[in-house]
């Protein structure tokens, strides 16, 4: 599990100084660095934890990769951040070592190739006995469309809400695939082919299911696949920092109060085992274990109250 790009783990903050933008590495030191375009995201953190920390409200470098691994890790990084921060003094990544689409399992892919028009957000790919969904999108790119295709045809995309709606109709047209999204964010895609409606839970395919969640966006949506996976956009999440799952509720932009409602019409209906956000790190317990942990955090939830939008106080 430890070579796997995708694993959850914390590193240690380590045996060397962290490497700055400024203090970029010589090409002996194996040359990796953070520029200073870095968001924040947190997608390189959790590709390669044991490399990469946050400080000062951005990453940095802990140490340079001692093995195999940890450069494939580091390369995952690399070709997921949006805004290529991730970088080596000695030139271009080598597309070779481009890991994406990731099986996180034998379901699940990772897209990798974050989109700045998403805020670096996570994208995936389902598999299914009909064919691939594509949940939110990664950066366009018709190189990438037909990488993810070579998986076997791709018959739906769809939108967890509003701030993932980028580059959606794109590749639902590449693919000849159907566009999902909520009525509540439908002026982020009115072109979608199909639009969900209400708050009542919709099967979308062969063991899929829509569950609107608004809260965050008012058309913010989960889809729960076989009772396994959770793809919850930027809803929910599993934070590092406090070991759990969490609400981003300083980036709530609809209401947290409807969040908070919505959590308690909807959380004793969800079974999954694997939380898969947008932002925020990703997670795997058995089903009865996240059942619990999301009926604390509907409690928790219900008791916020509404603040400013504050990017900084996300805790993951």
């Amino acid at each position: 599990m430890n070579d796997d790009p995708s694993a959850v783990s914390t590193g240690s903050t380590g045996d060397r100084g962290a490497v700055t933008a400024a203090e970029a590495p010589s090409e002996g030191d194996g040359g990796w660095y953070v520029d200073t375009r870095c968001t924040n995201c947190d997608v390189a953190r959790q590709l390669a934890p044991e490399l990469i920390r946050e400080a000062a409200g951005r990453s940095e470098m802990i140490r340079q990769p001692r093995n195999e691994a940890e450069a494939r890790r580091l390369h995952a990084a690399a070709f997921a951040c949006h805004v290529r921060s991730i970088r080596q003094v000695d030139g271009r990544l080598d597309s070779a070592l481009d890991p994406f689409p990731l099986a996180l399992d034998e379901e699940v892919l990772l897209c990798g190739h974050n989109s700045i028009r998403t805020a670096g957000a996570n994208s995936y790919l389902l598999r299914r006995p009909s064919g691939t969904m594509m949940i939110d999108t990664p950066r366009w790119s018709s190189g990438l469309a037909a990488r993810y295709e070579e998986l076997g045809p791709v018959t739906d995309v769809l939108l967890t809400h509003r701030d993932h709606a980028a580059h959606g109709r794109r590749y639902a047209d590449r693919f000849g695939a159907r566009l999902w999204i909520h009525e509540g964010d439908l002026d982020a895609a009115p072109d979608a082919d199909h639009v969900l409606r209400g708050t009542d839970p919709v099967e979308i395919g062969e063991g899929v299911m829509a569950h609107p969640l608004p809260g965050h966006t008012p058309g913010s949506v989960l889809y729960i696949a076989d009772e396994r996976y959770c793809f919850s956009g930027d809803s929910l999440y599993w934070s590092r920092s406090t070991v759990d799952l969490e609400v981003a509720e300083s980036v709530t932009w609809y209401s947290i109060e409807e969040l908070g409602a919505s959590l308690a019409r909807t959380a004793d209906r969800l079974r999954f085992e694997w939380l898969l956000p947008g932002h925020g790190d990703r997670k795997r317990l058995p089903a009865r274990e996240m059942a619990r942990r999301l009926e604390q955090l509907t409690a928790r939830v219900r008791t916020l109250q509404p603040r400013p939008i504050d990017f900084t106080a996300v805790r993951y």
